[in-house]
């Protein structure tokens, strides 16, 4: 964090010479400078990257694929559009549009997959999310109705944490205020940055609250450092438009209550460490059931303990985002006025509250990990509280529902070897089988099953299907959830993303059969 005489600099000094203290680049990315060219005026520009941001902006969305598969034969490197496609989003919408937000959300994920995949498919998902990405900016307005541009510093008081003061202007619901703080904040490393940003993201348990800053974060690696300011500006923004579109009940802000509470009582504060107890495996399976099973306050509670008793934070993280994986597991499905073009009755894909539930423990978790003890605490507290409240507010019977795969399922699978349940997978998903998908993979877990090959399949209808703004962002999760979570519980996950795949099959994304057309794949 920035010391105070460097804070009492910024307040007393001209712009021109903050800019030398913190360095050009980083001034530009978060707008302390003048534009690079007279004629941009406020404009945010991306330097070397410009010409692809703002070809991401205003190529005609019926033209992109051929535009983007000529880059890529030109030598553009699969990064570079995906950085490109950062900015171009964070620019236009700045955290603020409902299917812009989302489509940020996506790109790591996006990148990630990407990885997993053949080289001569490797691009599919990235084109895919470039589609909705461009798509969305020039329904929006494309470079006309731009969100973010530079901002200025103000002077921020003495003595006060930043974070605190961050939090503060967001409660204020005034953009400008926010804006100018975190850019009064925000000259120093980026892990500072982040931790400043979580006090406000504290503030409320709502889940693109919780998610838009860590996948903003996770993308720090591709775009570079020197942008997080103007990724995590976003999450502010975010912050900023829910305070003031939400009506703030007793319910709504109860997060503001309990945290501090806990964190006092249990004496979370101030740490230089938490204990690294080993849990075993009957007691993650223990907390997880009292977490999803209790009231929020007393779920964060048990978060709470836990950390005081020494169990290392990643053991309760992954207590956490087990007890939301029943959330899927358990759901009914869609009924009634939940049922939307594309989210049919039964279906548990999109905005489901089991995907929710899932992307933000998984959010919280992650976001424990990298940041400093007082938001390790705090992450993990809310995150519990986060999937209880979900289970309470979601309605309907969880507690008493048995979840997936359930024994009648499990006796309609027939085969036994690892191929023949792989095939039964596949022919599962394409008749939108949740329950059936559930058991197949239950079963190949039981028998020793190859989970890659599993992932292998359950990868090509991520990339494939619309999966209505979430298929990228919760495949990631479970591939994030798999690897940290012990054998005796992992394949809880992969189960989950049977029946979700299953449930999202049959709508295919737009711009990804013009993708594999253009990729001769």
């Amino acid at each position: 964090m920035t010391t105070q005489s460097r804070r009492g600099f910024l307040a007393d000094v001209g712009r021109g010479a903050l800019v030398a203290t913190v360095g050009s680049q980083l001034a530009m990315d978060m707008g302390l400078t003048e534009a690079v060219a007279e004629s941009a005026g406020d404009r945010l520009t991306f330097g070397s990257l410009e010409p692809l941001v703002s070809l991401l902006q205003e190529t005609p969305v019926d033209r992109l694929m051929p535009v983007l598969v000529g880059k890529l034969n030109q030598g553009t490197a699969l990064g570079d559009l995906v950085s490109a496609a950062a900015f171009a989003n964070a620019r236009t919408f700045g955290g603020e549009d409902y299917v812009g937000f989302h489509t940020m959300m996506a790109l790591a994920p996006a990148y990630h997959m990407s990885k997993e995949l053949p080289e001569n498919r490797r691009a599919l998902p990235v084109l895919k999310v470039l589609y909705r990405n461009t798509n969305r900016i020039q329904e929006f307005g494309g470079p006309s109705k731009e969100v973010l541009h530079k901002v200025y510093p103000v002077h921020i008081p003495e003595g006060i944490p930043y974070g605190v003061q961050l939090r503060d202007a967001v409660r204020s619901k005034n953009i400008d205020n926010a804006e100018n703080t975190f850019a009064a904040i925000a000259t120093g490393k980026p892990e500072d940055m982040f931790n400043n940003v979580l006090y406000a993201v504290q503030d409320n348990t709502e889940v693109h609250r919780t998610v838009l800053p860590y996948r903003s974060w996770d993308l720090l690696g591709l775009i570079g450092r020197e942008q997080a300011g103007t990724l995590l500006r976003q999450a502010v923004r975010y912050c900023v438009k829910s305070e003031r579109d939400w009506q703030h009940t007793a319910e709504m802000d109860r997060p503001r209550v309990v945290l501090p509470r806990l964190m006092d009582e249990y004496k979370l504060v101030g740490r230089s460490e938490f204990g690294a107890r080993e849990a075993d495996d009957s007691w993650i399976d223990r907390t997880s059931k009292a977490i999803f099973e209790a009231t929020p306050e007393h779920a964060a509670e048990i978060a709470a303990t836990a950390l005081a008793e020494g169990f290392a934070p990643a053991s309760i993280g992954e207590a956490v985002a087990l007890a939301a994986n029943q959330l899927i597991l358990r759901d009914i499905g869609r009924v009634g006025n939940q049922i939307q073009p594309g989210k049919p009755l039964g279906s548990v894909h999109g905005d489901s509250i089991g995907v929710h539930a899932c992307d933000s423990a998984n959010a919280w978790r992650n976001m424990a990990a990298v940041s400093n003890t007082r938001n390790t605490a705090a992450c993990l507290i809310l995150g519990a509280y986060q999937v209880a409240l979900d289970r309470v507010q979601r309605g309907g019977d969880f507690l008493n529902k048995t979840p997936h795969p359930r024994p009648e399922d499990l006796e309609t699978v027939r085969a036994s070897d690892p191929e023949s349940l792989l095939k039964a997978l596949d022919e599962s998903i394409r008749a939108n089988d949740q329950f059936r998908a559930c058991a197949v993979v239950h079963k190949l877990g039981e028998t020793g099953g190859d989970a890659a090959k599993v992932f292998r399949l359950l990868l090509g209808f991520a990339v494939s299907e619309d999966g209505a703004l979430h298929a990228e962002k919760y495949y990631r999760t479970v591939r994030e959830e798999f690897s940290t979570t012990r054998p005796s519980f992992r394949w809880r996950q992969l189960t989950a993303l049977a029946r979700v795949t299953a449930s999202e099959y049959g709508k295919t994304a737009a711009g990804y059969s013009e993708a594999c057309s253009l990729l001769k794949v």
